[in-house]
């Protein structure tokens, strides 16, 4: 079927461009544009305290079950004067108007909400829940009243006002897809060494993105859908619509150098490379949906955009890339001096524009690179083709000659490699999951310098305290109240407690810990709350509030974690089996993503839990890694796995199907192979690392997550382990117990080669 769809995509190419994809990547992105998206985050509680706390808060009144944040303040000459008494007063007042925002007072509650020295005060906010488009646009509104609050009071004395809380953190996506598509550009044009065979799978997968992106913002209108689920499907998208279309333009190139004409050459690139890039885009889809099993609203919208967002590259690899093919044909291996010259300034263009943050230098680029084409019809010299450096024999190739080395010392390679994976893995054991606080964030940012100030004037877990609540008769008797608050003030890891009646069956008790509330001791203090001095106290009570929240959602997500990586390694490998009808070859897919996932795990650790280098990429301080990152970090990293190894492995089946001799397979599908995923993997660690370059600490926590994973598994594992273990298995590789072989289905994802000599990977390069 695919070799009879790429024969017609080439031999309707126009129609295939310009009559299907291009209308309708335009009438998707109108209608989407017209139709609008309804993206909104709202974060549903697990069952657990925290959400019975809120549920309870909620009877009361919206506000009362709203998010925590605080107005800080600092006057060096008292927060008591006079001047600083009455712009306070006023801003307090204009906050507590807004809708949904409930304000207290420093002056409404002195002992609790101003320091000791007098010269540090907060505002308690509560906030009903909203979405974070809303929250941001809360937070401008209150912050806009602040601005407006006169801060210079007697002469030589200035009132500061900083805004801390969640409600006021802003998170900042770096420009990850744009240096991800111009690191895209570099790696391609050497790899490859023509301006054309780079093009193609860059502008494939930019109109398989757009069309994605139509269709997940109109599917945002009826499915719940985080605010972040654009990027998430720029990321994922461009990383594997790029790495598809280039496996194919790759394998067309093989064809063109065997002599093949060029609708055969299209034909075998999709049929056999084709193929592989179905399957591997279902592998990754799997994954993905595989979230679902999270039992979160917020996670299933985010797996179904990213699976729409892999779902077109694949169907743009197998039908649009064939029609672009078919309209180069042979050119594809010539550039000229213009177009080389024109890529380069669009290129320094594009990096200016990022680092600048002003997109006049890329017009500039631009504008520059249309002068060069138009140059090229005048000076005949720009129109010359640039060299291609000479092709080496394939003997004497770098990927050939490492191939024949691991497969005559499979052990020295197998034990190297299993030995730093196992290094990697061991901070793994010691990982903690949680959320960090606004501690982490930059020193210049109005969030981090209220932490500071709440933690100088009364202590760091006056950023988180937790509400303890009261429930019942004992809530109306005052000294029963007291004593309870006594009992809770004079546990361990308890700095101070407070009480507040609310209505006479419920009183809430606001306790802080003596620890920030991303640290381990707070974590340690709700359990003994929970476990013991309230069990022990024989009132009927419960902890909650934000930090208490953070805990119950980082133990539920710990708790599902084994049921997603069973459910998705159990498909994968049921696959997989009926891909290479072998038991061996799955199973050892299956245990080497495993393993380049927890080595993955254990860097993120190292560096973000026990603060291994973390001055490197500014963390900032140690602490717990984020609790939705393991889970996204799986989804996402065994898919793009399970892409290399299919195309290691079906280019090795492929190679032993047709000499019969397991020793040649291995060692000729690495040396087919590697060069084309080292370039696809070091594309996907640049996109992946432009995470690393912003300013919150989640984001360069998964950036790094990403990008060590995706390495790791590129290098030791595709190129050590891999080969090393299928040289020592031998032809036990492809063993198949017959009843099994006549039980499964089959799934050829190897297609049909032509009889011609294998040639090289690539015709002509820049790089071996």
């Amino acid at each position: 079927m695919l070799s009879r769809l790429a024969r017609w995509c080439v031999r309707h190419r126009k129609v295939v461009v310009f009559a299907i994809w291009i209308p309708l990547f335009v009438a998707l992105g109108v209608t989407s544009s017209v139709v609008g998206s309804n993206f909104h985050t709202q974060m549903q509680l697990p069952s657990g305290e925290a959400r019975d706390v809120f549920r309870l808060l909620e009877s009361v009144s919206k506000e009362q079950a709203g998010f925590d944040s605080q107005i800080v303040v600092k006057a060096t000459q008292g927060i008591n004067d006079p001047a600083v008494k009455v712009a306070l007063a006023d801003l307090f007042t204009k906050v507590d108007a807004i809708a949904g925002v409930q304000v207290t007072s420093p002056y409404d509650a002195p002992k609790q909400q101003i320091s000791a020295d007098g010269t540090i005060g907060f505002a308690q906010l509560k906030i009903t829940e909203r979405t974070q488009t809303q929250f941001g646009a809360l937070a401008d509104q209150i912050q806009g009243l602040g601005a407006a609050t006169p801060t210079q009071m007697t002469p030589g004395h200035t009132l500061q006002i900083e805004y801390g809380g969640q409600a006021f953190q802003k998170v900042k996506f770096p420009a990850s897809e744009a240096l991800g598509v111009i690191a895209a550009v570099i790696i391609l044009v050497l790899a490859f060494g023509s301006v054309l065979a780079m093009g193609l799978p860059i502008g494939t997968a930019l109109i398989g993105l757009g069309l994605g992106s139509s269709i997940v913002g109109l599917l945002s209108n009826v499915a719940e859908m985080p605010d972040f689920t654009t990027q998430m499907v720029a990321m994922i998208g461009l990383g594997v619509g790029i790495d598809y279309a280039l496996f194919i333009v790759t394998r067309y190139r093989e064809a063109l150098q065997d002599g093949l004409s060029v609708e055969d050459a299209v034909v075998e690139s999709v049929d056999t490379s084709g193929r592989a890039v179905l399957f591997a885009g279902t592998t990754v889809i799997i994954s993905l949906l595989g979230l679902y099993i999270m039992g979160l609203s917020f996670v299933r919208g985010l797996a179904t955009g990213a699976a729409v967002g892999v779902l077109m590259m694949m169907i743009a690899s197998v039908t649009l890339l064939p029609a672009l093919l078919g309209m180069v044909g042979h050119r594809i291996n010539v550039t000229s001096r213009a177009a080389l010259i024109s890529l380069g300034l669009l290129v320094v263009g594009g990096l200016g524009a990022i680092i600048t943050s002003n997109v006049a230098i890329v017009l500039g680029g631009l504008a520059l690179a249309g002068a060069v084409l138009l140059a090229s019809f005048v000076f005949p010299s720009l129109r010359k083709a640039v060299p291609h450096r000479a092709e080496k024999p394939r003997e004497q190739g770098f990927w050939y000659r490492w191939s024949r080395l691991i497969q005559r010392k499979p052990w020295p390679a197998f034990a190297f490699g299993a030995g730093v994976l196992v290094v990697l893995t061991i901070p793994l054991f010691s990982i903690r999951l949680g959320f960090g606080d606004t501690g982490n964030a930059q020193p210049d940012q109005t969030v981090r310098k209220a932490y500071d100030l709440l933690a100088e004037g009364f202590g760091p877990g006056f950023n988180g305290p937790l509400v303890v609540t009261l429930e019942g008769a004992p809530a109306a008797d005052a000294s029963k109240v007291q004593a309870f608050t006594k009992t809770l003030q004079s546990t361990e890891g308890v700095q101070v407690a407070f009480a507040r009646p609310i209505r006479a069956d419920l009183a809430l008790i606001s306790v802080v810990p003596a620890s920030a509330p991303q640290d381990v001791a707070t974590t340690d203090l709700v359990h003994r709350l929970r476990d013991h001095v309230i069990p022990d106290s024989g009132y009927k009570s419960r902890v909650g509030g934000f930090t208490a929240a953070s805990q119950d959602f980082s133990e539920y997500l710990g708790a599902r974690l084994p049921l997603l990586i069973g459910a998705v390694l159990v498909l994968s490998f049921l696959l997989l089996m009926a891909v290479f009808r072998s038991l061996l070859v799955p199973l050892k897919a299956v245990i080497m993503n495993l393993l380049s996932i927890g080595a993955a795990y254990g860097v993120i650790v190292a560096v973000f839990q026990w603060g291994w280098g973390e001055n490197l990429i500014g963390v900032g301080k140690a602490g717990p890694v984020e609790a939705w990152a393991p889970m996204m970090l799986f989804a996402i990293v065994f898919g793009l796995s399970m892409d290399y190894e299919v195309f290691l492995l079906s280019r090795m089946k492929e190679e032993f199907d047709r000499t019969g001799d397991n020793a040649t397979a291995v060692a000729d599908g690495l040396a087919a192979t590697a060069r084309v995923i080292t370039a696809a993997a070091l594309i996907m660690v640049c996109v992946f690392s432009a995470f690393i370059l912003g300013d919150n600490r989640q984001l360069k926590l998964f950036g790094l997550g990403l990008a060590s994973a995706v390495f790791i598994d590129a290098t030791i594992v595709r190129m050590l382990l891999v080969p090393a273990t299928m040289e020592l298995l031998g032809a036990r590789n492809w063993w198949l117990p017959g009843w099994l072989d006549r039980l499964i289905p089959k799934i050829d994802v190897e297609g049909h080669h032509h009889d011609a000599p294998v040639a090289p990977a690539v015709a002509s390069t820049l790089i071996d």
